[in-house]
């Protein structure tokens, strides 16, 4: 759903268990919110930090231009 999360994670060797504890989720929840989109708004906020990325580029989806 997000190329640019997946990009990111992938740049950084990490894997969704070691995100989810970052933003304070189980591993099957963060996936589940990665496939459907329905991040709330500190994980936002806790992912955008993590990444040192602007909220544009980082949840642009497949197709879109950021």
């Amino acid at each position: 759903m997000f190329p640019n999360l997946e990009a990111e994670q992938a740049r950084n060797g990490h894997i969704n268990e070691f995100i989810a504890s970052q933003i304070g989720l189980s591993m099957q929840v963060y996936e589940k919110k990665k496939k459907i989109g329905t991040f709330k708004f500190y994980e936002i906020t806790r992912l955008l930090e993590v990444y040192g990325v602007k909220f544009d580029y980082l949840f642009a989806r497949q197709g879109e231009i950021s």
